[in-house]
C-alpha cells in the first residue's frame, strides 16, 4: 500500500485485486472500482489514529475491563487408566483404539 508523508493513504486497483485474490473473492470491475475508493477511505480513517498521542496510555490485552471469573487451578488425583478405558468401545489396556484418519492402516 503506497503512502506519502503528507498525503492521505491510498490503495491502488492492483492492491484491491491482490487482496481479493488472497481472500479468494471474485470481484467485478465495478466492485473493484468501488472497493478501491471505500478501502482507501477506511485506511485513511485508520491512519488518523496514529495522530493521537497515546504515550501515557497503558497497553491493553483486551479492550474491555475484565477479570478472570474462573476458579483457581487446584491439583487433584487423576482418573485411573482402567477407569478411563472402562467404557471405551476399543482399547488395548493402555490407550483408546480409534480408526485411522490420515489414510494410515493400523490394527486399530
Amino acid at each position: 500500500m503506497p503512502t506519502h508523508d503528507d498525503a492521505e493513504p491510498s490503495l491502488t486497483r492492483e492492491d484491491v485485486i491482490k487482496v481479493a485474490m488472497l481472500a479468494r473473492l471474485a470481484l467485478s470491475e465495478n466492485e473493484i472500482s468501488s472497493l478501491t475508493q471505500e478501502l482507501t477511505q477506511i485506511v485513511g480513517f485508520v491512519s488518523q489514529l496514529s495522530e493521537i498521542d497515546t504515550s501515557d496510555v497503558e497497553p491493553l490485552a483486551h479492550p474491555l475491563d475484565s477479570q478472570n471469573v474462573f476458579r483457581e487451578d487446584q491439583p487433584k488425583t487423576s482418573l485411573k487408566t482402567a477407569d478411563a478405558l472402562r467404557s471405551a468401545p476399543r482399547h488395548d489396556g493402555e490407550c483408546f483404539l480409534v480408526p485411522a484418519v490420515l489414510g494410515e492402516s493400523s490394527s486399530a
